[in-house]
């Protein structure tokens, strides 16, 4: 006899092998941008991520983390091993997942397979899995320290199972599987939800098997009593849960006396003994569908207990304690993610025009402040004119930066009020269609390139007209709708032959794509691609995918009488198909060789003198640097200061704790200064008219310690709020304690001041900037206070001119910059830093990959290069200017990182230093490259793009650069290049 499921076992850990081969092969060996760095951080020495946390990647990534073997350096490649792991566990499942509803569709009963019905599921099952292995957002996750490749697996497993579970005809044995499957959602909750908008699909696979004859009614009830499900897992056991056992908490501490923790007690053994008396009473009445409910119920509670470890660590208080969730209060506000507001209403809401006319105070938030949690603040929600809500909103976001996007999709004028026809208009064309739509087509059909807001490519898109560096993008790849078409007819293919099955895939599909879309309710700009949130819809097509060649089969068959080589014949026409997925795919997925996400981390903190506070903005300023202290042990004595996080109480208090090497930071204002729902969350500019000259910032910072009444004013809250009387700052400077201090570079003693006087840049102070200010005042220069360029447009403060850079940092020192178009350097320390202390690997090889945004962080170093060019040129040492530029080059060549607009700049720079062949060859390179751009951008009638003014700027560079030269007939080229394409901008 044939055994079919031996086969069906082998080939798919064969699929297993392949894809965590593939995977492994293209692993990211160190910490990538965005959340990466912190995951692996967190993980490392379990603390506590950002909210809503993800304690199951967490406690498997510490058990990976020991395969180091004790060497730091390792200890991220390990991590990313998980996601390798778990990806190749997610096609794994899915060839067994599509072999399960093959042998449904055919009706095939175990142990009666024939050797071409095997043959034929091994064949569908292979074709579907290997094009979900080379599908662009997975093999993206797969390579990565990130929660999705697991999350993936969750959602494989899941499905997997419930098919297992729909073929058992034992019942005992059958409800076993139900309450392992409960068990498996609720460790999904320690990693990510995206799991549980499976339970839909799943009720679908339980209805079916349960009523052999089903109708619209009973499918209707189904998707209900899932949804409630949804609802009872997220809002009932996540968060309400914990909210039960705050409110225990609250009334045993403050009404009984209690001790703090007695209410969480009294509420878990509880609940405990609920849950357990309803499985005993079950049982012993033979109710057999509640009992396993109960256990179902139980289980997932079971799972759902790793996020103790969130708890647990927090009341360690490790370095990174994002939230500080030490007690129950503070844990569901971390749960809540409160920390990044609320997702407007589904069904009702403003428009992103609407104008606030108010707010209304909400829940009180508790805090423990001695023996008792007290009311220390009320949530306040915005109320909008009436005339400016609507029904199901999408363009919701009244943060200005959206404003223009929103306009710009809707094709509305500014001032022009959006109406309900132009929030649909938003829905289908950017949220369906530029944010899901067009990612799906990236998977199946093929991608223009790895720019941001990149489209997708037909069968005739070819290179023939493309400038050379979008022709030449390695994110370039090409399916030929290949997979989109097999896709599709297996579709079809399911949906004529077995509608149950068909709607079971049709409700995932839906579920984990366009449903995520209307419940995100993205808005207007993201900072980066978002595809990777919808792979589990890519994986519901790719089930497709395996029907498709079954459907190719049955067509072929007709035609070839012997099955067995029909079966063949499909296999050998289908194949090419995720091969051209991974030929296309493997030069821009394969991440191999690359570092400079960590080695522009260590270069952040390598800028900054010992014992050093170092402001940073957003993820990719924060997380590496992170990974690299918290992991490899770099440079811990750089006190990191995370400037958005800067505005919350829990933050700054842990600013005020030692860490490592770096003592705590010494401010002035206490805790009760900075409380939350205190009066310095907000400081409004009320310009005081007797106020003569700037404010002493030293005495606001006094005068706000002490609550002094003249800086109070009522908010509309009820409560009291600080303000600022005036727009300008100064602090007092004694330049010989200064000087003593040997903190002022050399060549610029001379512009020592003995005052400094800076703007707001707004019309308020948040919370970060206060703190700021109190540091900078109590610091009085004892430690160094660095910036990176980020956190220094972001502070509310305009001290550009008092900065000094020392290498991708900006040192604030009491100097004052009297030429704000160049920037000071200390070019002594930075010359040392750039040139000996910095990391550079990898960026001289063709064979790694830099996608565009990787890029965008580079070319920063790049810049930074000729910002010491032009200072050590100033100073008169062309010698070393010439070193660094050189330096530059050879570290940066355009074989590995392309020239760009900073090299145009470096053009200038290279012939005053006598390179003057050197800037001419690469101006070349530039000139060719804007001139085809422009060439390209003018046939297709793309006019005012970022692209058009950048290469416009660089021809203008490059002609007058090659004057300076001498090279007036190079010069007169570009010249005209230039001003045939300047209609571009106009």
């Amino acid at each position: 006899m044939w055994e079919y499921q031996k086969f069906n076992n082998l080939t798919g850990w064969a699929l297993f092998v392949i894809s965590t081969t593939v995977y492994v092969l293209t692993l990211e060996p160190t910490a990538s941008y965005w959340d990466c760095g912190e995951f692996i951080a967190v993980s490392y020495k379990l603390e506590v991520p950002h909210p809503p946390g993800a304690p199951m990647f967490l406690l498997i990534g510490r058990m990976f983390s020991f395969l180091a073997l004790g060497d730091v350096t390792q200890v991220a490649y390990w991590i990313n091993m998980i996601s390798a792991l778990s990806s190749g566990f997610t096609i794994l499942f899915l060839f067994w997942t599509i072999t399960l509803l093959g042998r449904k569709f055919f009706s095939i009963k175990s142990g009666q397979e024939t050797l071409e019905q095997t043959l034929l599921l091994m064949s569908a099952g292979t074709i579907g899995a290997l094009a979900y292995t080379f599908s662009d957002s997975f093999w993206f996750s797969a390579v990565e320290a990130e929660v999705y490749a697991m999350s993936s697996f969750f959602t494989a497993f899941v499905v997997w199972a419930i098919l297992k579970w729909e073929v058992m005809e034992d019942e005992q044995q059958a409800n076993k599987w139900l309450i392992f499957i409960a068990y498996m959602m609720g460790l999904s909750i320690g990693v990510h939800l995206l799991n549980l908008v499976c339970i839909p699909a799943l009720g679908l696979i339980y209805y079916f098997k349960k009523h052999p004859n089903p109708n619209k009614r009973g499918i209707i009830a189904t998707l209900l009593i899932s949804a409630v499900i949804i609802m009872i897992i997220t809002s009932g056991i996540i968060t309400g849960l914990p909210v039960i056992a705050g409110s225990f908490e609250i009334f045993f501490v403050n009404n009984l006396g209690l001790p703090f923790g007695s209410g969480v007690v009294f509420f878990t053994l509880l609940f405990v003994g609920a849950v357990v008396y309803g499985i005993i009473y079950s049982h012993k009445k033979q109710k057999v569908l509640l009992n396993t409910a109960i256990l179902c119920f139980a289980f997932i509670n079971i799972s759902y207990s790793c996020y103790a470890l969130v708890l647990i660590r927090s009341n360690f208080n490790p370095p990174i304690d994002e939230n500080n969730p030490e007690n129950i209060i503070s844990f569901v506000s971390y749960l809540k993610r409160e920390q990044y507001g609320a997702l407007p209403s589904m069904f009702y809401g403003p428009f992103f025009s609407a104008d606030r006319i108010g707010t209304e105070q909400g829940d009180p938030v508790y805090t423990r402040v001695g023996d008792k949690y007290k009311i220390t603040d009320y949530k306040l929600e915005p109320v909008y004119d009436p005339k400016g809500m609507t029904v199901f909103p999408r363009a919701w976001s009244d943060d200005p930066k959206y404003e223009p996007e929103y306009r710009r999709w809707m094709g509305l004028k500014p001032g022009q009020k959006p109406t309900f026809v132009d929030n649909l208009e938003y829905l289908f064309k950017y949220q369906v269609g530029h944010s899901y739509l067009r990612y799906f087509m990236w998977n199946f059909a093929g991608r223009e390139s790895d720019i941001q807001n990149a489209g997708w490519l037909g069968p005739f898109d070819s290179t023939k007209d493309l400038p050379d560096l979008l022709a030449n993008n390695k994110g370039r790849n090409n399916f030929y709708l290949l997979p989109l078409i097999l896709g599709l007819a297996g579709l079809f293919y399911q949906y004529k032959r077995d509608t149950k099955d068909f709607a079971m895939v049709g409700m995932l599909f839906l579920l984990t794509g366009l449903a995520v879309v209307v419940y995100l309710n993205i808005p207007s700009t993201q900072p980066r691609e978002r595809d990777y949130i919808y792979v589990g819809s890519f994986y519901a097509f790719c089930i497709w995918i395996g029907f498709g060649t079954m459907a190719l089969y049955s067509f072929i068959q007709r035609y070839i009488n012997n099955k067995i080589n029909a079966v063949i014949l499909t296999f050998i026409t289908c194949l090419p198909i995720p091969l051209i997925m991974a030929t296309e795919g493997w030069d821009d997925h394969d991440r191999s060789n690359r570092y400079f996400s960590v080695d522009s981390a260590k270069n952040f903190l390598a800028s900054c003198a010992p014992n050093a506070i170092l402001f940073t903005g957003g993820d990719n300023d924060t997380f590496p640097l992170w990974y690299v202290q918290e992991v490899e042990g770099f440079r811990t004595d750089v006190r990191v200061i995370v400037q958005s996080y800067f505005n919350t109480d829990w933050y700054i208090d842990q600013m005020t704790r030692d860490a490592y090497e770096s003592h705590a930071l010494p401010f002035s204002l206490t805790h009760e200064n900075f409380k939350q729902g205190g009066p310095n969350d907000y400081l409004p500019l009320v310009a005081n008219p007797n106020l003569k000259g700037p404010i002493d910032a030293r005495q606001y910072i006094t005068l706000i310690k002490n609550n002094h009444p003249a800086l109070q004013r009522p908010a509309m809250s009820g409560t009291v709020i600080n303000i600022v009387p005036g727009k300008t700052f100064a602090l007092d400077i004694n330049k010989q304690q200064v000087l003593d201090k040997g903190i002022i570079p050399e060549n610029l003693k001379s512009k020592v001041v003995d005052r400094m006087t800076w703007n707001m840049k707004g019309g308020y102070l948040g919370k970060a900037d206060l703190m700021t200010l109190d540091l900078i005042v109590s610091n009085n220069w004892e430690r160094p206070i660095y910036f990176n360029n980020t956190s220094l447009q972001g502070v509310n403060f305009n001290l550009r001119k008092y900065v000094v850079q020392e290498g991708v940092t900006y040192r604030l020192l009491p100097i004052e910059n009297d030429d704000l178009d160049q920037e000071m350097v200390n070019t002594e320390v930075m010359f040392d830093n750039m040139m000996n202390n910095f990391y550079w690997r990898s960026l001289d090889d063709p064979d790694v990959y830099f996608s565009t945004d990787y890029r965008s962080f580079v070319l920063n170093h790049r810049s930074s290069f000729n910002t010491l060019a032009m200072a050590l040129i100033k100073e008169g040492d062309n010698e070393k200017a010439r070193q660094v530029l050189l330096k530059s080059i050879e570290l940066m060549p355009d074989k590995g990182v392309p020239y760009d607009y900073f090299n145009a700049q470096t053009l200038n720079l290279l012939i005053r230093t006598g390179e003057t062949e050197k800037a001419v060859e690469m101006a070349e390179i530039l000139g060719e490259r804007a001139n085809q751009m422009l060439a390209y951008l003018s046939k297709n009638n793309i006019n005012n793009s970022f692209e058009a003014r950048n290469n416009l700027i660089t021809l203008n560079e490059i002609v007058r650069s090659l004057k300076n030269a001498g090279e007036d007939e190079s010069a007169a080229k570009y010249e005209e290049t230039f001003t045939e394409y300047l209609n571009l901008v106009r």
